[in-house]
């Protein structure tokens, strides 16, 4: 039951304000070939659905998926596994683990948007702005202000007071762009020490006249129990949450 309101949140970030303009959007009725029997489809409830489609790019854009799913690539390019892991089991626990992230802010767009608009305490506009605040608050905080900056600019917009004035149309590529920025100076750091090792294990063959022997065979082994001596999975995945802290 809780993947509805999560999905409902997810979709209601990309709807644009003037979607909500009204209460309640006209129908479209259908008749069957017989006359008999007439059906009526919301124009809301189909563009609940259709946008359904967005859903992974909003996941992507809009959560701290961008970033986990960036460092393990390069960690796993670093340890020289090049499938291992496998592709699936790095989306598989990058997804759950940007779940567990967002949770939180989740969290508040559920019981500040969805939930009273769910009771009809509030109107679909209204559940929009306070769905949207929450996550609007977590990408702006890990937008670095120049990416803001850039984005405002080619927008000719000017600077703007708080979270809740930016547009979602320069907020989004602004924090995906910091995102990127973000994970690949995290992915530097982590290519030191094995870039280390790669040095030393060539260093060593190329005196010991071992040159048609390839440095990778040997510092794969020594990389890998580098990697388990220092708990290296729950060290990165620990590091990566706290980062969003």
């Amino acid at each position: 039951m809780k993947l509805i309101p999560l999905t409902f949140i997810l979709l209601i970030t990309f709807i644009s304000n003037d979607t909500f303009a009204q209460s309640q959007l006209p129908g479209v009725l259908v008749k069957d070939l017989g006359g008999d029997t007439e059906y009526s489809l919301n124009i809301q409830a189909l563009l609940f659905m259709t946008t359904l489609t967005f859903l992974p790019a909003l996941l992507l854009t809009t959560s701290s998926f961008t970033r986990i799913i960036i460092v393990l690539a390069i960690l796993r390019q670093a340890l020289g596994t090049t499938q291992t892991p496998s592709n699936q089991i790095l989306l598989g626990l990058s997804l759950f683990l940007t779940l567990f992230i967002m949770m939180p802010v989740y969290t508040v767009s559920l019981e500040e948007g969805v939930f009273p608009y769910m009771e009809e305490k509030i109107t679909a506009k209204e559940a929009l702005e306070k769905t949207m605040l929450p996550i609007k608050n977590f990408m702006a905080a890990q937008t670095r202000e120049n990416d803001l900056a850039l984005f405002s600019d080619l927008a000719e917009k000017g600077v703007y007071k708080d979270t809740q004035s930016i547009p979602l149309h320069i907020l989004l590529p602004s924090f995906v762009t910091s995102e990127l920025k973000t994970a690949f100076q995290i992915g530097f750091l982590l290519f030191i020490p094995f870039l280390i090792i790669d040095l030393v294990v060539a260093s060593v063959l190329m005196s010991m006249g071992m040159m048609m022997l390839s440095p990778l065979i040997i510092s794969l082994p020594f990389k890998i129990m580098l990697f388990v001596l220092v708990d290296g999975w729950a060290l990165i995945l620990g590091s990566l949450a706290n980062s969003f802290a």
